[in-house]
């Protein structure tokens, strides 16, 4: 099987960064760029997704995480306690109490 070379212009710093990382995965550059190119062609298009993130999405599950958490508090009383109340209990637990 002939080869071909393959030259591409990429900014330095993102060169050396993939290459460390390779490295650290005990691969070369060309190596994991082959690896790339190869496992494409297995898959017939890019193998990782290529969905746009929803800009929205950590705020939405951080907010709606902390409902859940607020309203488990209310269910279970105690979603009046202070700081301290709260330390206290843990440190009950802790010591067995």
């Amino acid at each position: 099987m002939a080869n071909g070379l393959l030259q591409l212009r990429i900014d330095d710093s993102l060169r050396q960064e993939a290459a460390d990382i390779y490295a650290q995965l005990g691969l070369d550059l060309p190596t994991a760029i082959r690896m790339f190119l190869k496992r494409s062609v297995q898959v017939r298009g890019i193998p990782f997704s290529m969905l746009l993130p929803d800009e929205d999405y950590k705020a939405t599950a951080a907010i709606a995480a902390m409902k859940r958490m607020s309203l488990d508090a209310e269910k279970a009383g105690v979603s009046d306690m202070t700081l301290e109340e709260i330390n206290a209990e843990i440190a009950a637990v802790r010591s067995g109490k």
